[in-house]
Parts: structure tokens; C-alpha cells; sequence
């Protein structure tokens, strides 16, 4: 069945990118209602749904949603992961600014409060979009792909210069507390060298090293070092999982990602839904509702970090 959240939940630190302070507030919500965000700093037609169809192409280096009306909600694929790795299919979202808070630049913060209020179920089943045929969009050597599968696959492979990140692949199903156990401590990253050049251009003026992963060369300039050896490639899957949780219902296919980021993604939401062919809705038996993402999570199934990893 559908859930949302029991009680409401708040978070408050600053914008990645802005650097402005943020407060983001997570709402029950009835069923069929799905995932709204609305700003509340603003007046009038603040509502803007989280769906694939309200991301601005070419928005950079994060995912940014835009209603009719003009009014914008950016960063916001932390706390879609952790809404869609937590299972939860309806809320309303506040935001009291123009970017979600980084927090720790990871979804782990945004988990931790969701697990604490818990989930209740509502009177309404789920439903997903089952993936029919191979659907691939491809920019230069980047590369998107969804294909058939029984569950939520993601395969996610990256190459960086850098010998700190390096190549990376990894393969994961997202059921079954996955996304909580594997992924949502994995923290955005960057190289040192582009950090000037995203501040000249108005990007990144709330990073810090404590809410990203600096690189440089052979070393991680972060204190704490990585959580994980392949942080880098987890974090590219769990930004994914927020990505495609703007499909606005759960996705039944095998997502495969090679150097492609948050506007790839959208890109190949917005050719899977152009192809009336490439997939189906279906209402989710209790043996397909549990091969979804959320699907079998636990309070042990949350990373236990260090004080240092999360200061």
C-alpha cells in the first residue's frame, strides 16, 4: 500500500549552491497525493510538483524543479532519494528558500529523520512503471540507459582523471533496505581545481569539506577521509535513485549509468514517458511491492557514522 510520513520532520542548514540558509520541512500527506515541494518565502503559486516534466534542462550540477509560474525548488535529489529509498510515496515538502539544505552533502541526514517519525500506510495500493523495452540517450561519451528487469537495478560506472576517485563501478538492487544500508551516506564530490571556477560562475558558496568530498590528484583533502572506497560511484547511484524517483511513482527497470548525470537522467525519463510503447503503470501486488525500493527497510539497516564524518 501507499505510505507517507506519520509526523512531520525538519532539517535545517544551507544551500550547496546559494549558500543561503535553508529549513526543509517534510508533511504527511492523504494518498494519491504523491511528492509536492512549495516555498514557503513566497506568496501565490509556490506549489511545484516533483515530477520529470518540472526539471529545467540544462540546470547545472544539481536537479532543479520549476512550476508554471516561475517558482523554483533546486537540489532537491538528496531528499528524493531518501523519500524514494525510504518508501515513501506521498508529502508535502516546505522550503523556505530557493534550495533544499546540503546538509552533509550525503541523504543520510534526510533517512535518519525519516526512519525516526516513521511511515504510516494508507487506503490506496501502490503503483509503478514497469519498463517494456530498452530505452538508451546518450551525450558525447555519456550514457543512460533503462531496460527491462523484476526490480529496481542500478549500475552506475565512472572514470575520473583523479587518482583518488578513479574508476569506479557498482551494481545494486535497491530493494530490501539497500539503498539505506549501501548508499545513503555517500557524499557529493568535486576536484579542487573546479571549486574556483564553480564560486566564479555562483555555484558551490555553501560548500565546505564538511558537506562535500574534495579531491585532488592522489588525495582526499576532506577530513575523515571516505566513508566508503567507492563513495564517489555510490554517490553518482544514489543521486540517480532521486533522479528517476521523479518518474513520481517507482520505477520497475534496470537503470544503467556511464559518466551520466542529473540532466542525462532527466533526459531519459523524458524519452522512456515520449514512448507510450516503453512502458506500463501496473498496481503492485504485495510480491511486486516488495521488490521496491524501501521495500523491507529497518532501523539497523542505517549507517552508524562517525562524529568527525558528520560535523
Amino acid at each position: 500500500m501507499q505510505t507517507t510520513v506519520k509526523n512531520t520532520v525538519s532539517f535545517t542548514g544551507q544551500g550547496l549552491h546559494s549558500g543561503k540558509p535553508a529549513t526543509l520541512t517534510v508533511r504527511p500527506a492523504s494518498a494519491e497525493y504523491g511528492i509536492w515541494f512549495t516555498r514557503t518565502d513566497l506568496s501565490g503559486n509556490t506549489m511545484v510538483p516533483a515530477r520529470w516534466d518540472s526539471v529545467i534542462e540544462g540546470a547545472a550540477l544539481c536537479t532543479r524543479l520549476r512550476n508554471a509560474a516561475g517558482v523554483e525548488v533546486s537540489t532537491v535529489e538528496h531528499i528524493m532519494a531518501a523519500l524514494a529509498g525510504c518508501g515513501i510515496h506521498n508529502a508535502l515538502v516546505e522550503v523556505d528558500g530557493p534550495e533544499v539544505p546540503i546538509l552533509d552533502g550525503s541523504s543520510h541526514p534526510f533517512v535518519e529523520g525519516l526512519m525516526r517519525v516513521g511511515t504510516r500506510v494508507l487506503d490506496a495500493p501502490v503503483r509503478a512503471f514497469e519498463v517494456l523495452k530498452t530505452v538508451e540517450v546518450r551525450e558525447g561519451e555519456a550514457v543512460a540507459r533503462l531496460e527491462p528487469s523484476d526490480n529496481l537495478y542500478i549500475d552506475f560506472q565512472i572514470d575520473f582523471a583523479d587518482e583518488a576517485i578513479g574508476r569506479q563501478s557498482k551494481t545494486l538492487n535497491m530493494a530490501n533496505g539497500n539503498f539505506v544500508r549501501e548508499l545513503c551516506d555517500s557524499r557529493t564530490f568535486c576536484r579542487q581545481r573546479d571549486v574556483d571556477i564553480m564560486r566564479a560562475q555562483g555555484l558551490a558558496l555553501g560548500g565546505t569539506m564538511g558537506n562535500a568530498v574534495v579531491v585532488e590528484g592522489d588525495k582526499v583533502l576532506s577530513p575523515g577521509g571516505l566513508r566508503h572506497n567507492d563513495e564517489a560511484v555510490r554517490h553518482k547511484m544514489l543521486d540517480a535513485l532521486g533522479d528517476l524517483a521523479l518518474a513520481a511513482a517507482p520505477v520497475l527497470g534496470r537503470y544503467t549509468g556511464y559518466r551520466s548525470g542529473h540532466a542525462l537522467t532527466n533526459k531519459l525519463l523524458r524519452a522512456l514517458f515520449a514512448d507510450p510503447d516503453a512502458f506500463r503503470m501496473i498496481t503492485c501486488s504485495s510480491a511486486t511491492a516488495a521488490r521496491l525500493p524501501g521495500a523491507g527497510l529497518h532501523k539497523g539497516d542505517l549507517p552508524q557514522l562517525m562524529a568527525f564524518e558528520a560535523a
